[in-house]
């Protein structure tokens, strides 16, 4: 490496979990996620806002699997005019006690699937569905040390980046435990459950990506994993996350992830087998319980439509005699009516 190419460190600082003034891109997006899976009654869900205030708009997002199968899901890009906190739509998250206490509490409707799979087409989806009133409160506990920040150069300046081919300058994530309930029209979930938690900030696009595997998972309150699997521009698989295990964080080097798919091209079952920079190796196999696919589509700077597929699943996972439970998350381009990483997936083992 040359003596004067830049170097960079991640910084993370309390403040962060609240939120930051907007850089000038036009796609700034500032988010916060939760899910949270309850081992007991296999019922959970996930929630996430991202304000995009240079857009005048926040995306947020309320999913909820019951445990018969059924998923309570309601997506909104409800108008902001400033970026003074996480709170749109009828979601919103209160930072309690940063890196420690959140608040997510949500008011309004979803859409109750007896069939998730309808969300491939949301707008049938919502005409042929029941729509009812929902409540959601959970409080959340960080149970996990801090793994991300922002990356930065060694003087603490930004880096550069590109806004078109930006998914976000910033990234954390936490294992975390969650308590309360949700409720959809008469029927009423107490949740007591285990999940994670992220936030990012910065220019993003959905498509900026080609595809990637996203899992987080906990098999207990101090046994949790986060499998990655990230395909950008170049075709090449970056993988990492990380093994939550007595206290601490263990980060993967190595997480070599195949997968089962139906004929829609959703994951049905995946397999993963994962090393650590600690010398430790685990064999991960998940089973998909309830899936629902939501998608985001936009036109690129030439002019071509891009078409992103994200497939959410509430999986049960495995690893020697535990069992756990957490999401599968598949982000895919649709390309000639196929998920990229499908087709990547059955390239590398031909």
């Amino acid at each position: 490496m040359a003596d004067d190419a830049p170097q960079f460190i991640t910084r993370l600082e309390p403040q962060d979990e609240y939120t930051h003034e907007p850089d000038a891109a036009a796609n700034y997006n500032e988010s916060m996620y939760f899910n949270v899976f309850d081992h007991g009654s296999r019922a959970g869900g996930w929630f996430r806002i991202g304000n995009r205030p240079n857009e005048g708009y926040a995306e947020m997002s309320v999913c909820l699997y019951l445990p018969d199968g059924r998923i309570g899901f309601m997506f909104g890009r409800p108008k902001i005019d400033h970026n003074r906190e996480l709170n749109a739509g009828g979601l919103k998250i209160e930072v309690i006690e940063p890196f420690k206490r959140l608040r997510v509490t949500y008011s309004g409707k979803v859409c109750l699937m007896a069939r998730p799979f309808d969300m491939a087409d949301p707008s049938k989806a919502f005409r042929e569905n029941p729509t009812l009133p929902c409540t959601v409160e959970l409080d959340y506990e960080g149970v996990s040390p801090m793994y991300g920040g922002e990356t930065v150069r060694a003087d603490g300046k930004p880096r550069e980046i590109d806004p078109e081919k930006s998914f976000a300058k910033a990234h954390y994530e936490q294992h975390v435990a969650a308590k309360g309930f949700f409720q959809i029209g008469e029927e009423r979930f107490e949740i007591d459950g285990f999940g994670l938690r992220d936030k990012s900030w910065g220019p993003r696009h959905w498509s900026a990506i080609n595809w990637y595997r996203w899992c987080p998972l906990n098999f207990s309150r101090d046994f949790g994993m986060m499998l990655s699997v990230v395909t950008g521009e170049d075709g090449k698989p970056r993988q990492g996350g990380m093994v939550f295990k007595d206290g601490a964080y263990d980060l993967i080097t190595t997480c070599e992830m195949d997968s089962d798919w139906d004929e829609h091209g959703y994951q049905t079952a995946l397999r993963a087998s994962v090393r650590t920079k600690g010398g430790k190796a685990y064999e991960v196999t998940g089973k998909v319980l309830s899936l629902i696919p939501l998608r985001s589509r936009r036109k690129g700077p030439d002019g071509t439509e891009l078409n992103t597929r994200i497939t959410e699943g509430m999986t049960e996972y495995r690893c020697g005699d535990l069992v756990g439970y957490g999401l599968s998350e598949y982000l895919d381009q649709i390309e000639d009516g196929q998920p990229s990483g499908k087709v990547a997936e059955a390239a590398a083992k031909a």
